[in-house]
């Protein structure tokens, strides 16, 4: 089985800030996950990203906040998205118009 693409939305949000959403399911767990999922949650503003969310080989999940990087805990993939843009509200400078669907 190969990875079967769930999610992928980019858009800019203003001229400066981009989010990119990209959510695959995959055949094998990314090491040392053990969900089904590879993930990549991103906000990018002035070219720097804000915020980001990945399960990195080797890393496993975990959440980028500025130059932070902390444990994320993945339950569902629901529940990575509206994570990432209840960080996303807080952080960007205007109003998101971002739909997903799963």
């Amino acid at each position: 089985m190969k990875a079967e693409r769930l999610l992928h939305q980019r858009q800019w949000i203003s001229q400066n800030e981009l989010v990119e959403m990209k959510i695959w399911r995959v055949p094998c767990p990314v090491p040392p996950c053990n969900h089904e999922y590879k993930y990549s949650l991103v906000y990018i503003r002035d070219g720097q990203r804000i915020i980001g969310f990945d399960n990195e080989r080797g890393k496993g999940d975990h959440c980028h906040l500025g130059d932070k990087e902390i444990r994320y805990d993945f339950t569902s993939t629901d529940n990575l998205i509206r994570d990432f843009l209840e960080l996303l509200k807080e952080h960007q400078s205007h109003e998101p118009d971002i739909d997903h669907h799963d």
